[in-house]
């Protein structure tokens, strides 16, 4: 199957991409509010597969070298997962300073947070 036929390759669905847009957002809020959803629909598909896949292990670097394989590139998986590690402290953080669960985040807390900057 390709990757534009699946939807977990392709977090940033039209309709989010659209409600993103219709936000009264610079430019440059709106481009890190869709890497922000982005690494959050990420974290969200490695808890959902945590407790079978990766336990007892780092679930967000095994995802990241996960990925890196397909391109064979060590070097992309470093950096990935310090993006993804950074981005989940920040979201993480963020979480509970309003009182939710990072699973529960939405896309308007995401605009909080974005707003906060």
């Amino acid at each position: 199957m390709s990757n534009h036929l699946d939807p977990l390759s392709n977090p940033l669905n039209i309709e989010i991409i659209q409600e993103i847009d219709n936000f009264d957002l610079s430019i440059m809020q709106k481009h890190h509010l869709r890497i922000l959803a982005h690494c959050l629909h990420i974290i969200k598909t490695i808890k959902l597969e945590n407790s079978f896949e990766y336990q007892n292990k780092n679930p967000l670097r095994e995802w990241c070298d996960n990925q890196s394989n397909k391109f064979d590139d060590k070097k992309f998986s470093d950096l990935f997962y310090e993006q993804l590690e950074s981005t989940s402290k920040k979201l993480s953080t963020f979480s509970k300073k309003i009182g939710k669960n990072i699973e529960d985040l939405e896309i308007n807390d995401l605009v909080l947070l974005v707003e906060q900057r």
